[in-house]
């Protein structure tokens, strides 16, 4: 049983001429006639009394036209339905990002989709890398924002923007007035981490074993604020994403780039490759994408700024 065979029918029973129902549907009456037909054959029961050049519905006919209005009236809802959703900022979309990232970079996003798209539904889920990697893919999320190094097979990934990884040392420390400042002159410092869980953590670890050196890790925590706060306590020193840095107005903190190879990290979107995304979704990503342009003009203009020495 096709749609387009319950229009015909309709028709018919409303026009009550199969001439006039052909002439509506826009088919030629041998067509919409045939088609009729074969649904009389799929159901095993005559849809209509054909009384000279009028017709009229049987009582299997009354029961389906009843039921084939509402059908089709479901159909152009879900129809009309979708095209709304698939309108600019229509429809819904969740967001997933991983805590070294959200709270630094979504809030003003929030608002700034919020104002351009009132009519979107805006959720936003904060998680670890893997967890947001499988939701994603079980399709729980419409789109996740995290760091490389990441990899799935059915997740569309698209590069936005990558920032230094800033050196964190208290205001008092050696360090903090150092002309300039390398791994190697980290070597005997106590290290402040993320909990294994970050992949932030991993990667700082990474990063200093690719230097051939090994960080007196004294302290993990959960949370990225609170190894800011243990760094301006002097308990050790930390590497720390730039928004994270540039978050935090605490005066006994200072954020130095270190000198030679400097560690970096991109941020990503990922997106299933067979997900359907609403006009809300590919809002948030073409916002996503003007902000990693936004964001790359200024990291140039700032190098080309930089006073040459």
């Amino acid at each position: 049983m096709e749609l387009y065979q319950l229009e015909y029918f309709v028709a018919v029973a409303q026009e009550g001429s199969f001439t006039r129902a052909a002439r509506r549907c826009l088919v030629t009456q041998p067509t919409l006639s045939q088609q009729i037909q074969k649904l009389e054959r799929e159901l095993g029961q005559p849809l209509f009394q054909r009384l000279g050049r009028r017709v009229e519905l049987t009582e299997a006919g009354r029961v389906l036209y009843e039921k084939a209005q509402h059908i089709l009236q479901l159909a152009q809802q879900a129809q009309h339905e979708v095209e709304e959703v698939s309108g600019q900022g229509m429809g819904r979309v969740i967001v997933g990002a991983i805590p070294t990232m959200a709270p630094y970079l979504l809030p003003e996003l929030v608002q700034r989709f919020q104002q351009e798209y009132p009519q979107a539904e805006l959720a936003i889920e904060e998680d670890l890398t893997d967890h947001l990697l499988t939701r994603c893919a079980q399709g729980e999320l419409d789109l996740a924002i995290m760091a490389l190094p990441v990899k799935h097979d059915q997740l569309n990934m698209e590069p936005l923007w990558s920032e230094p990884l800033l050196l964190a040392v208290p205001k008092d420390h050696p360090l903090a007035t150092k002309s300039k400042v390398t791994v190697r002159d980290l070597a005997k410092e106590p290290f402040i981490l993320l909990d294994e869980m970050h992949c932030l953590g991993e990667q700082i670890v990474e990063f200093c074993n690719r230097q051939a050196y090994t960080p007196l890790v004294c302290c993990r925590s959960a949370q990225l604020l609170t190894v800011q706060q243990m760094v301006a306590l002097g308990h050790g020193v930390s590497l720390v994403p730039q928004m994270a840095a540039q978050a935090q107005d605490d005066p006994r903190v200072v954020y130095r780039r270190l000198s030679g190879s400097s560690p970096r990290r991109t941020l990503v979107v990922l997106w299933h490759k067979h997900r359907f995304l609403s006009g809300a979704a590919k809002a948030w990503l073409e916002m996503l994408r003007a902000e990693a342009k936004r964001r790359g003009r200024n990291s140039k203009k700032g190098e080309a700024e930089k006073p040459r020495k």
